[in-house]
């Protein structure tokens, strides 16, 4: 009788697999030695002064990872983006990768991590998912900093007339505390404060985090911070950092992390992981600085963004290539079979089972996120993520509807194979970027109203009727037309499980209304965040959350992460 073959973990893989020393990885990429400073034997951060030298070197081509909408599980985009790149490299391109660093809070409740899976991640992976080099550790007390100087201002004589009901800014934890949300500071007598109301948000929702992953240098980035909008007067005029001062020490905090992270992939291929904004929250993609060195690097960039193309690509297209001047070559949307049946009704529970006739309904969701990329006017290829449980007779189904449908088609298997399961990807995308014609342009026009960009993102990217705006976003735009605020891009803040904001409605849903319910001007960054739906900007954990199954072993090998 033979005996079941066991599937190895994430993290047992990434645990028998040798890195090489981070100096190899960066002599390899042309760093000079006084370039990088060095986090352990295995990371290391770039001086963003290297791009100084660099300038001059011409700069690769980036490609977008994009997906269909998730289910609850994930999709691994991470990790064809991580096979992808390595499978470049193989067939002799130079490949980088260029990734969000992962939020401790997804990673310790529902989500996981976000360091690639299988044969396809990047190394150290415990360290990636955990602690890293300190970046959103310094996010955190940067944007807590700012929360205690404004309290403080406040106390000492609150010379900038803050209207204690109306400051903006909350204070930020890295992990998922829905106990946060709102809580009142300030409490216990004259000399412990002004009462007042405050909340919480996820680190990676903090205005701070976009700032860090949209600014191209230190005077930038203390630029940005200067904008931040942290409150207003009593006549509701907006007080920005600037008024109060502190945009020197809030910058020397993050003077560091602005530097991006250099890992590597199990293949050895070199990985830039830096910034980690949410794509449901803020605009879902790693950071500039990171993505315009790797260009300067490398052939080709291999990032991705979070989510759907929905949101992600839209946010990838429409706020970052804007922010840092880039120019996309080609997009790869990520689809699986397991996710399409759950588009075409099957519950999660049955995702494993055999369903074509639900793999049918369900290719309406893949159609549409096509059709929204085409918008954009740039090559693209259907990557189909394929998992031990989907049969051939699915995987058919796929391939023949793709090509029957003229869109351009790979099947990838890089969890299991690395890159030599992302070789056809690769060979593929390279044939559209050479033979297709790249017509870029974003999808609207910053001088756009604010309502008429989010109609447009409503109505062409996520198939909505019409948009309907709360009286108190009504209230908002007349305010924010008033501030100068109306050129800036939209960030739209919306479940990642459906094209509309319910994440019930999965599929291609129709006849829906997309409901703003409320504004939050992110100046300091440079877009204007549209709250939608049901979306926390404070997650909170599940029943049963991923740090039920982490442990650590005696010798200080982490255990269950993933």
């Amino acid at each position: 009788m033979k005996s079941e073959l066991k599937i190895k973990s994430d993290i047992e893989i990434a645990q028998s697999t040798e890195m090489k020393r981070i100096k190899d990885i960066a002599q390899n990429l042309g760093l000079y030695e006084d370039e990088w400073e060095p986090f352990g034997h295995y990371k290391a951060k770039i001086s963003l002064n290297t791009m100084k030298r660099l300038n001059d070197n011409p700069s690769g081509k980036v490609i977008l990872v994009t997906a269909i909408n998730p289910t609850p599980a994930g999709e691994g985009k991470s990790t064809v983006t991580v096979g992808l790149a390595q499978a470049l490299n193989r067939i002799g391109k130079k490949a980088i990768v260029a990734m969000r660093e992962p939020s401790l809070g997804p990673s310790m409740g529902i989500k996981g991590g976000a360091a690639g899976g299988g044969y396809s991640q990047v190394m150290p992976m415990e360290d990636i998912n955990l602690h890293f080099t300190g970046d959103l550790h310094a996010i955190t007390s940067a944007h807590n900093a700012l929360s205690a100087l404004i309290d403080n201002h406040i106390h000492q004589g609150n010379e900038v007339g803050f209207d204690t009901r109306r400051i903006t800014w909350k204070r930020v934890v890295d992990l998922n505390d829905r106990a946060l949300r709102q809580v009142i500071v300030g409490l216990g007598g004259p000399t412990q404060g002004v009462p007042r109301e405050d909340g919480f948000d996820i680190t990676v929702a903090s205005e701070i985090m976009a700032i860090l992953c949209l600014a191209s240098d230190l005077t930038d980035l203390k630029r940005r911070i200067s904008s931040i909008v942290i409150g207003y007067n009593s006549v509701k005029e907006p007080i920005t950092v600037s008024d109060i001062g502190v945009q020197g020490a809030i910058t020397l905090l993050l003077k560091d992390a602005l530097n991006p992270n250099l890992v590597q992939t199990l293949e050895n291929t070199p990985a830039l992981i830096h910034g980690g904004p949410f794509a449901n929250i803020a605009h879902g993609c790693n950071s500039v600085a990171a993505t315009k060195m790797a260009q300067k690097l490398s052939d080709y960039v291999v990032t991705e963004a979070g989510f759907g193309a929905d949101l992600g690509a839209e946010k990838f297209f429409d706020i970052k290539t804007r922010a840092g001047d880039i120019d996309p070559a080609a997009t790869v949307i990520v689809a699986t079979i397991r996710a399409l049946k759950m588009h075409g009704g099957v519950p999660k529970d049955q995702l494993k089972d055999e369903n074509v006739s639900a793999l049918e309904k369900g290719l309406a969701n893949l159609e549409h996120h096509v059709a929204s990329i085409q918008k954009y006017g740039v090559p693209f290829v259907v990557a189909i993520n394929r998992f031990v449980t989907d049969s051939d007779l699915e995987v058919n189904k796929l391939l023949n509807w793709c090509e029957e449908n003229n869109i351009p088609v790979a099947l990838t298997d890089v969890w299991a194979k690395g890159g030599k399961g992302g070789i056809d990807l690769a060979k593929t995308l390279l044939d559209e970027i050479k033979t297709k014609e790249n017509t870029f342009k974003p999808i609207y026009e910053l001088d756009m109203p604010i309502e008429e960009k989010i109609q447009t993102i409503a109505t062409e990217i996520y198939g909505a009727d019409d948009v309907e705006f709360s009286p108190k976003a009504l209230k908002q735009l007349k305010e924010f037309d008033l501030n100068g605020w109306s050129h800036l891009p939209v960030c739209m803040a919306k479940t990642q499980y459906s094209l509309s904001d319910d994440p019930a409605l999965l599929g291609r849903p129709s006849g829906f209304t997309i409901t703003i319910r409320e504004f939050r001007p992110s100046i300091g960054a440079g877009f204007i965040v549209a709250l939608t739906g049901n979306v926390m900007t404070m997650p909170g954990l599940p029943k049963k959350p991923a740090a039920l199954n982490m442990d650590v072993s005696e010798d200080g090998t982490a255990i269950g992460l993933f």
